[in-house]
């Protein structure tokens, strides 16, 4: 009888409380439901209402978006996108932080070579002497003057051989010489990677190598030209020696490759333009880097707060801001001179360089001309792109501490479609 009692008692208890129980679990998993389709609407509701938003503003509220990205919780960015029309800026995160660029510092490089060099530059390899030609014979030094002209190739190495021939020189009674007074002696870049694959910084070129001079005699012994000594020896050309021919390269065909391909030699060739420019022979880094923190000043920043090691961004102590590439592209895009020669040299969305593969089937494709930067750690990309509105906008992102760089070339990709979406 007590048995059959407590079990009675027991039986209303699960029926009084059973159904407690039973709502209980139910409102969890209806919260979890409530819970999922409020994000759901949230975000519907979100996307319904950017839709609804006027430019700028619809760019603005969807790259919010996109900054609250779990990424963000381990790296870093730094970003503006300024309205060259109106002349504002229309959003920036984070953009005076101090990033490395990685091969966005080709863009310092390269607006820095056009505004003190000028467009119709020319990269030059010359073939000089001293003495004079009697009877076939060159009684003299001939000097191979280097001008660090990473086009340099066989086809050029050809035609100056063929002016030494063409002066009626059979025989050279004299030393060869390696003029490679451009630029100091280092090879290498400051802060580069020891394993790094990386190219010999020499004034004398032939198809992007180091080996100009045994070329050189190979190439005089195969036109039948005798040499008194084969063993060569670096050093300076004199004054009032006589010109044989010159090989030259247009800054733009130097441009073209640096910023399409994002080649590394072309932009560290183009940076010892820079250096040679300001400081004559011998020239180094750190006077390409004072030339490019003169125009850092010239558009109104201090120069002190910016690290500049390279011309390439290989290095690992190039340090600028979004903020800083931006304004460099603005004042690009002030100057015509510079402008028409830099614009055509960017990558372009989908079509065609280290973009050619990004952004397809959006809107910014065919649209967004700017240059990336890759490095370990380390996605940069700037440039120029057409708004939906009509207006030219400029443009910095850089991200840092990033471990799949895929996923920051996304992000980026995203910002681009932000910009260019109607």
């Amino acid at each position: 009888m007590r048995t059959f009692r407590y079990f009675f008692l027991l039986l209303l208890f699960f029926v009084a409380v059973g159904p407690a129980f039973a709502q209980k679990e139910s409102d969890e998993a209806d919260n979890d439901t409530v819970a999922v389709a409020d994000n759901l609407a949230a975000d519907t509701l979100q996307g319904d209402s950017i839709s609804r938003l006027p430019w700028p503003e619809k760019m603005r509220a969807k790259i919010k978006v996109l900054l609250d990205a779990d990424m963000f919780q381990t790296s870093q960015v730094g970003m503006m996108i300024w309205d060259l029309d109106a002349d504002s800026c229309i959003f920036r995160y984070r953009d005076r932080q101090l990033l490395r660029p990685a091969s966005c510092m080709k863009l310092v490089t390269a607006i820095t070579a056009i505004d003190r060099l000028g467009g119709s530059y020319q990269f030059k390899t010359q073939l000089r002497y001293t003495g004079e030609v009697r009877d076939s014979v060159l009684y003299g030094n001939v000097y191979c003057v280097g001008g660090m002209d990473p086009r340099f190739n066989s086809d050029d190495m050809l035609a100056i051989v063929a002016s030494l021939k063409g002066m009626g020189v059979d025989s050279i009674a004299g030393t060869l010489y390696a003029d490679k007074s451009m630029k100091d002696s280092k090879e290498l870049g400051r802060g580069w990677c020891w394993d790094d694959d990386n190219y010999v910084l020499t004034p004398l070129l032939i198809s992007r190598r180091d080996n100009f001079m045994p070329r050189f005699i190979e190439r005089l012994r195969d036109e039948g030209i005798a040499l008194s000594d084969t063993v060569w020896k670096t050093g300076e050309c004199p004054s009032g020696s006589y010109l044989i021919t010159t090989r030259s390269h247009a800054i733009d065909q130097v441009l073209g490759r640096m910023m399409k391909e994002s080649d590394n030699l072309y932009a560290e060739s183009m940076y010892y333009q820079i250096a040679h420019s300001a400081a004559g022979r011998h020239a180094s880094a750190r006077d390409a880097a004072n030339a490019e923190k003169r125009l850092v000043g010239k558009i109104g920043f201090d120069p002190a707060g910016y690290s500049f090691a390279d011309g390439s961004g290989l290095s690992l102590y190039n340090y600028v801001s979004a903020e800083l590439l931006v304004n460099l592209l603005r004042y690009a895009s002030k100057n015509d001179n510079i402008y028409m020669h830099l614009y055509p040299a960017l990558p372009v969305a989908g079509v065609d360089g280290t973009l050619s593969k990004r952004m397809r089937g959006t809107f910014a494709q065919n649209n967004v001309h700017a240059k990336t930067g890759t490095l370990t750690g380390c996605i940069s990309l700037a440039g120029y792109c057409r708004a939906a509105n009509g207006h030219n906008l400029c443009f910095a992102i850089i991200n840092q501490g990033i471990m799949h760089g895929r996923n920051a070339r996304n992000f980026q990709d995203k910002v681009c479609q932000a910009m260019c979406d109607p």
